[in-house]
């Protein structure tokens, strides 16, 4: 499958193929550490503490496009995560996820489950707001909405579910359970 296809930049700079997680269930994150959504580190280390050893990978991806919201080198941001909030999955490099520049992983995901909304209720409509600045900075290359877009690929590399921000955790940790 063309996801494994990739290959994304270490923290330490070097380059980490995708195949290196084939047959594991995973969950990709774009993250920021100075978010309204930077408390979802919490349920995301959690659900990775209740599923790793069922097969599940969560790869987190730091981006500093959305309202500068990653400021810092690798080390600090990774610093921070494993400081407050004690995170043990895999950290990556920060990268774009928008733009001429985006990391090519990102526009596959987002090209294969577009953007459908953030859900219903007050937080889903003012994140509707922010977002299309976003869409007008990045044009047709803005696949990603906001920090903490989750996408689930299966074990055999199959895009099978995007969840934005406001998406609630609970919904995440069953669609992950369902795959695993």
């Amino acid at each position: 499958m063309a996801i494994y296809e990739h290959s994304v930049k270490a923290m330490d700079g070097s380059m980490v193929s995708l195949k290196d997680y084939e047959g594991k269930v995973l969950l990709i994150v774009n993250t920021a550490t100075g978010c309204g959504f930077t408390p979802q580190y919490t349920d995301l280390q959690a659900l990775y503490e209740a599923d790793h050893d069922k097969g599940l990978e969560i790869l987190d991806f730091p981006c500093d496009q959305f309202a500068h919201q990653t400021p810092g080198t690798d080390e600090e941001v990774h610093n921070f995560c494993t400081g407050r909030f004690g995170i043990t999955f895999p950290q990556f490099s920060k990268l774009e996820v928008n733009g001429e520049n985006a990391e090519p992983l990102f526009a596959e995901l987002a090209t294969a489950l577009p953007f459908e909304g953030f859900g219903k209720g007050l937080k889903a409509m003012a994140m509707s707001k922010v977002a299309k600045a976003v869409d007008k900075e990045h044009g047709d290359k803005a696949y990603i909405k906001w920090n903490f877009t989750k996408f689930l690929v299966d074990r055999e590399g199959n895009i099978v579910a995007r969840f934005e921000p406001t998406a609630d955790m609970a919904e995440v940790k069953a669609k992950v359970e369902e795959v695993l």
